[in-house]
């Protein structure tokens, strides 16, 4: 992870202001949702994509692909995780 050197403040009502530059970098309009994650002891904010969500883990990754006619999207996750459940129930 790369640090650009901005330290922000939290106010009273728990808001962090995020910097115009950050903002036009990754073009982050006004009053645009932002999805929040926690990894161990890293909080994470992503542009929410509604659209383009894997069908079994929820997430999404640039590498989520469609299949059948892009009616199911999977993540490579989601794919690991199907690919085991078909690898188990083949030997039944």
């Amino acid at each position: 992870m790369q640090s650009i050197g901005i330290v922000r403040k939290v106010d009273e009502l728990g808001r962090v202001v995020l910097p115009k530059e950050l903002r036009k970098a990754f073009d982050i309009k006004h009053k645009e949702p932002l999805e929040i994650f926690v990894d161990q002891d890293q909080i994470i904010l992503q542009k929410y994509h509604s659209r383009g969500v894997c069908a079994v883990t929820g997430e999404y990754t640039p590498q989520n692909r469609k299949f059948g006619n892009g009616n199911i999207i999977l993540s490579p996750k989601g794919i690991e995780i199907l690919l085991n459940q078909l690898e188990s129930l083949k030997g039944k």
